[in-house]
């Protein structure tokens, strides 16, 4: 066990399942201290105990299940944090959500309140967040590192048009790293969380897993592979000099595009 955030305090949004989940164990197993949050408290605890069974002191763990859409919530999550640990040294932005139109329309035609609800999470609690971070960030000296998606990118398919992570605010000038991941498709939970049927998102992954124009690597990428490189660029020894950049990690997925030549419903309906 590696021990190169020893002495370091991260906060990990959307640590319930997935890849904030695999990011928390990861950065807790290399000697941070963390922070982890989401809605539901069920899927949290799992997250937690999967941290304590790699032998991490509870005393280095901090749960909190709060709503980030609210300020109520984020007031609590920043400062819990500081008052349990004293600091923060690693802030990453991973909370990210998608909703479905009530009537099923999809691109241009989904209601706006389906546009709010999205935006609220995906882009506006990210800034409040940071900005409600900064001061303590600034002090450390510190990272921050937004999770977005290579669906946020000019190719999206039309129904995913609102989705993406917005980037946090440029703080290189007071000494503040951010940089951001955009991943491919990832086996997390994202799809369930959609309101997609049981099985659907398994039918998904085997579609664009057989066929290379969608992944050339030929598989889909795991939660693990996603938290490597956020743990590469939360480590400033290793990743200084990369600042405001984005990674894509996507098995090639944008080398080729192929992903987007198919549309998903007519992939689940087959």
């Amino acid at each position: 066990m590696t021990t190169r955030f020893t002495g370091k305090v991260a906060l990990v949004t959307g640590s319930s399942n997935g890849i904030g989940r695999a990011t928390a164990v990861l950065l807790a197993q290399e000697g941070a201290k963390v922070t982890i949050t989401g809605r539901n408290a069920e899927r949290l605890e799992e997250t937690k105990q999967e941290i304590l069974k790699s032998g991490i002191s509870e005393d280095n763990v901090l749960a909190i299940a709060t709503d980030l859409a609210t300020e109520k919530g984020q007031d609590e999550l920043i400062n819990s944090t500081i008052q349990k640990f004293g600091r923060l040294d690693i802030l990453v932005n991973n909370a990210g959500a998608a909703f479905n139109d009530a009537e099923g329309k999809t691109g241009v035609d989904q209601d706006v309140s389906v546009f709010d609800k999205i935006m609220q999470i995906n882009m506006r609690s990210i800034v409040t967040l940071t900005q409600k971070a900064k001061k303590y960030l600034i002090e450390a000296k510190g990272e921050i590192i937004n999770v977005s998606s290579i669906g946020a990118g000019p190719q999206a398919q039309p129904r995913f048009m609102y989705y993406g992570i917005s980037s946090a605010i440029d703080l290189i000038q007071h000494g503040v790293r951010v940089n951001s991941v955009s991943p491919g498709a990832v086996t997390t939970g994202f799809g369930e969380a959609m309101g997609m049927p049981a099985g659907m998102n398994e039918k998904y992954f085997h579609f664009v897993e057989s066929h290379k124009e969608c992944i050339p690597r030929g598989s889909i990428g795991k939660p693990i592979e996603i938290a490597n490189i956020i743990a590469f660029l939360a480590d400033r020894k290793l990743s200084s000099y990369i600042i405001g950049q984005s990674i894509v990690a996507d098995g090639g997925s944008t080398l080729v595009m192929g992903m987007q030549a198919h549309d998903m419903m007519d992939i689940l309906k087959s």
